[in-house]
């Protein structure tokens, strides 16, 4: 991989991770239309790891959040007061909203990297998953805060963010329809959706860095694209969040929409001609 390339896939990361049009998805297609072997394990493992790059991203930008919920995690340990506390509670929320991808991710990992990794299956659910964004907003009753969130809710959420292990659903569209749909405003399904994502994120990144160094990527190009993941994705969390506070994510249905009818169009051509 060069390093244009590798920019190229940083700046399709940054952009889309955090938006609900999935990054995996978008990074598939350009991947393709780069002429890269997406189905390698180099390739496999270099999509991962740049993810980290938004994960710090999140971990900057909530910083103020995550200091404060890290630290009612250690106080909480020799403190009743403080396990009685808001913070305490929302940080055990996020841990156990993570169990299920934790526990769907390392079960059907092969799956997830193999037959998944398919443009016909990026089409078909950016198409898909748009009409459960739709259904989503046309529910949500958005009368719950971030500090109303309950246990059921951040199981819910979490489990439904296993369904955007399949490329083209987006980890962001999942877990803010559930979100929604559990009667939360967007803003609060969106924070519960940066907070969910960093455990997630960085545990995939870790598990593939030794695969993306090692399998003919290379550390350059690698460093590269999570530096620029970083950056595109800190400035698009900042917009995302503003964004939500007054519009609809069906705002996306259309470009996802028009996407997956493209992809699909474009595979039923070369698989014709």
């Amino acid at each position: 991989m060069t390093l244009f390339e590798a920019i190229i896939l940083g700046i399709v990361e940054g952009l889309t991770e955090f938006l609900p049009v999935s990054s995996t998805g978008h990074l598939t297609i350009t991947e393709g239309l780069l002429g890269l072997d997406v189905d390698s394990d180099a390739i496999t493992a270099f999509t991962a790891v740049i993810q980290t790059g938004a994960i710090v991203a999140v971990l900057v930008y909530f910083r103020t959040d995550i200091l404060r919920l890290l630290s009612a995690v250690v106080q909480g340990v020799r403190s009743p007061a403080v396990r009685r506390g808001p913070d305490w509670r929302e940080a055990w929320l996020v841990a156990a909203g993570s169990i299920p991808i934790g526990i769907v991710g390392l079960a059907a990992k092969n799956f997830i990297e193999g037959p998944l990794r398919s443009l016909w299956v990026v089409g078909v659910a950016l198409i898909a998953w748009s009409g459960v964004m739709v259904w989503a907003e046309r529910q949500a009753l958005q009368n719950r805060r971030e500090t109303q969130i309950s246990l059921r809710d951040a199981l819910v959420i979490g489990t439904v963010q296993c369904v955007a292990l399949v490329p083209g659903v987006s980890r962001s569209g999942a877990t803010i329809s559930a979100g929604l749909v559990r009667g939360l405003d967007r803003v609060s399904a969106t924070r519960l959706s940066f907070l969910l994502a960093i455990p997630a994120l960085t545990a995939a990144g870790a598990l593939e860095l030794k695969d993306a160094l090692g399998a003919g990527v290379g550390a350059g190009p690698t460093l590269v694209g999570t530096v620029v993941s970083f950056l595109v994705a800190y400035a698009s969390i900042a917009w995302l969040l503003r964004f939500v506070a007054h519009n609809p994510i069906t705002w996306f249905v259309p470009y996802r929409i028009g996407l997956g009818v493209l992809v699909l169009l474009v595979l039923t051509v070369e698989a014709v001609t």
